[in-house]
């Protein structure tokens, strides 16, 4: 835990002793031992149940481009390790209980490979060959670090640097805390100076500490309360599927590049904005029409990810945070777009009000029926990213996420090769438009299928722009 703890974490008398305790401990350099949070301590039981299972690898493809200074960068990485304790952390069972085993200090290594000598065509097979191979290889959770990287070399002026981090500590916010701290400490380090960056006023364990704290008694009910009325009996949503779906899950996924051009993102954006709702709301409307109009069910549920970020401290942080929410919409052929769209927002404004709960909180407390071929209460799940990360210049250095490499649809199959979920759509805003992956279950779905529903999706957007007041039926 952190030297200096905010006072809104609101912590008792007893927890401060126990926050001197750590304190004391790090000084000493000794592990420390830390409850899991809710969220970790439901990973930590699946991967008991699938030792090893990489579909919650979180991987990510950083190109760099320039005159890139290799031991500079390990020096950085180095850095961030020392400075968020999320990565130094594994877990272990103590008392019945998965506890967050936090090292004081790691070392990582940053294995480099040279493609100079393959063409250009070949560099980009090898990338994709490397990026699924790191993203397929499974981390024990019992042992540092959970976190790997590696550089790839295609030339002198072009790096690809592969990140995967297992979902136990880190989640999609983390990415971008990872990518802002990156640029940050490497132009430090490779202009020879002391890097000077804020020390994180928390540390992940400290959230999950209050967490636990927090949610209870009255804060517990009222959020059970309210998420027990709007999905307790939610129907399954059975997608019409091209293969039986197998008693156990494989998790084999794969992605499918979806583009929506500039001129209809534009008018998307204006649409909303007359409509009164975001873009996201827009979309995911959309979505769900899509959904109904695939399966002809008039129920449809889907999850979709908050930050689960809502303290300031909190932002900063490498960790997992992200919460799901469950959204259910009332959907029928004969109702419009536009009333669509007050039903998905005002459901969406409702479920961000009690988004405290943890996921894995609210399936133990609702006692939801457990069925190990598919995902409790959803299946299917909506991403929108407006936030994403645009290059970022350093001194002789661009550093590229993967959305602003020019390179995401011939990647898009490369880093989706698991699935937790049947479907998943991930949206992510560009200046050139909309751009983004369906990431699929091929136990379930052929390729051909996904293809036709990404340009379904595509034409109801268009449908959807040029006659919001039609009913949904209607629609192509």
């Amino acid at each position: 835990m952190s030297e200096s703890v905010p006072e809104a974490m609101n912590l008792s008398p007893a927890k401060k002793r126990g926050l001197l305790a750590d304190m004391l401990q790090k000084k000493a350099g000794r592990v420390r031992q830390v409850p899991a949070s809710f969220a970790q301590k439901r990973l930590w039981f699946v991967d008991q149940l699938e030792p090893g299972n990489p579909c919650y690898n979180i991987p990510t493809h950083i190109w760099l481009r320039g005159d890139l200074d290799a031991i500079a960068l390990q020096r950085t990485f180095n850095e961030i390790v020392r400075r968020h304790e999320s990565l130094r952390t594994s877990f272990a069972m103590f008392a019945g209980e998965p506890f967050q085993v936090i090292a004081p200090k790691l070392e990582l290594s940053m294995p480099v490979a040279d493609l100079c000598h393959l063409s250009a065509e070949e560099k980009l097979d090898e990338v994709r060959r490397q990026i699924a191979e790191a993203a397929a290889e499974s981390f024990d959770l019992g042992r540092l670090p959970l976190l790997r990287v590696k550089l790839l070399r295609l030339d002198h002026l072009e790096h690809v640097l592969i990140v995967v981090m297992q979902h136990i500590i880190s989640d999609g916010w983390s990415i971008g805390v990872l990518i802002q701290e990156m640029a940050a400490l490497y132009e430090s380090f490779s202009t020879q100076q002391s890097p000077v960056m804020p020390q994180l006023p928390i540390q992940y364990a400290d959230f999950s500490q209050w967490q636990r704290d927090w949610l209870k008694g009255e804060v517990l009910e009222n959020q059970l309360a309210y998420w027990k009325e709007k999905i307790e009996r939610a129907p399954v949503l059975e997608l019409p599927t091209d293969y039986p779906r197998p008693a156990t899950p494989s998790h084999r996924g794969a992605g499918h590049a979806l583009a929506i051009p500039n001129p209809l993102t534009e008018a998307l954006r204006e649409m909303a904005k007359r409509e009164g709702v975001t873009l996201y709301i827009l979309l995911l409307a959309a979505f769900k029409v899509l959904l109904h109009r695939w399966t002809g069910e008039e129920d449809i549920i889907l999850g979709t990810p908050v930050a689960g970020r809502s303290r300031e401290e909190t932002e900063k942080l490498i960790g997992l945070f992200v919460n799901m929410l469950a959204l259910r919409t009332g959907v029928s052929r004969d109702l419009s777009f536009r009333e669509l769209l007050r039903r998905v927002r005002d459901t969406a404004i409702e479920g961000y009000a009690h988004q405290d709960i943890p996921f894995e909180t609210l399936v133990e407390q609702l006692h939801v029926d457990r069925d190990l071929s598919r995902h409790p209460i959803f299946q299917v799940v909506f991403i929108l990213q407006n936030t994403p990360m645009p290059p970022v210049q350093t001194p002789g250095l661009t550093i590229c996420p993967p959305e602003f490499s020019g390179l995401t649809s011939d990647f898009a199959d490369a880093a989706n090769r698991t699935s937790r979920f049947d479907m998943e759509i991930h949206l992510w805003e560009k200046p050139d438009g909309l751009s983004g992956t369906l990431v699929y279950n091929r136990d379930l779905f052929a390729p051909a299928t996904i293809k036709r529903l990404a340009a379904a999706y595509l034409r109801l957007l268009e449908g959807v722009v040029a006659d919001p007041e039609g009913a949904i039926g209607r629609l192509e």
